[in-house]
């Protein structure tokens, strides 16, 4: 993999991650909110199947 289009993904991840806080702040912070009350098990399910629908998105992709 090089380098540029490992650089090239985190840019579009940070630009990704920047468009809800951008376009709608209040729904953001509360969205946040409850994030930050959830348990541990919770957010590492989040997390979890956040990171098999990327790895997915990477199969079909390439």
């Amino acid at each position: 993999m090089s380098s540029s289009l490992l650089l090239l993904a985190f840019a579009l991840m940070l630009v990704l991650e920047g468009v809800l806080p951008f376009a709608a702040p209040r729904i953001w912070r509360e969205t946040f909110r409850r994030v930050t009350e959830m348990n541990d098990g919770q957010i590492r399910f989040i997390g979890l199947t956040s990171m098999l629908i990327g790895v997915a998105i990477m199969v079909f992709v390439f």
